[in-house]
């Protein structure tokens, strides 16, 4: 497989685990939020709601992420497959 046909894949894979990096920062961030507003608080924190929220949707995402990196990797390695098929039927020729 040339380089040109892994580039793609690779590169959009690469993005994907380079934005779950950042998604799971983001999320270990809303959790010390939110621990420290637990710890800190004399009543409810109003914030509390939202960071849950947004530690719903952090998680939601980055399983989203994780999912479609996979599908890629699938869908990757199938190309391979039939490139390298490819070229033995041609190298028998």
């Amino acid at each position: 497989m040339s380089s040109e046909q892994k580039k793609p894949a690779e590169s959009l894979v690469q993005e994907l685990l380079a934005e779950r990096r950042e998604l799971k920062v983001l999320l270990e961030r809303a959790r010390m939020d939110l621990a420290e507003a637990q710890q800190g608080a004399s009543g409810p924190n109003p914030r509390l709601k939202e960071m849950e929220g947004e530690i719903e949707r952090l998680r939601h995402q980055l399983a989203n992420a994780r999912a479609e990196a996979n599908v890629l990797r699938d869908e990757r390695d199938e190309l391979r497959g039939g490139i390298e098929k490819a070229l033995d039927l041609f190298a028998q020729e």
